[in-house]
């Protein structure tokens, strides 16, 4: 069965919520049990933020750059207008550029 339910989100400022993973707020626009996408922002200068990701994450730099260490594994790059996607179990170090955002996929 499709899921036919359309959304739209036009991120307000009440609409952010701190996030409880990896700090910095996030705009969650759609959430089920094996999907969650929506916007993460850090406003302020941050120190490395570590996480091992639930699910492959794929994401869409807004504004900031990132340089991301995976654990084992290579370092990648990616700056505003560039996309990429870690498969889930990495463990991850982000380095963060800021004012930062991007738009994420967990699947």
């Amino acid at each position: 069965m499709l899921d036919r339910e359309a959304l739209v989100s036009s991120a307000p400022e009440d609409a952010w919520e701190p996030d409880p993973d990896v700090g910095g707020e996030m705009n969650v626009l759609y959430r089920t049990a094996s999907v969650e996408a929506g916007l993460s922002r850090f406003r302020e200068p941050v120190e490395p933020i570590t996480w091992t990701l639930p699910a492959r994450e794929t994401f869409y730099v807004l504004e900031g750059s990132a340089r991301i260490e995976i654990e084992g594994g290579e370092t990648i790059r990616a700056a505003a207008g560039e996309m990429g996607t870690i498969p889930k179990g990495a463990v991850t170090t982000w380095h963060l550029t800021t004012p930062f955002m991007d738009f994420y996929v967990l699947s």
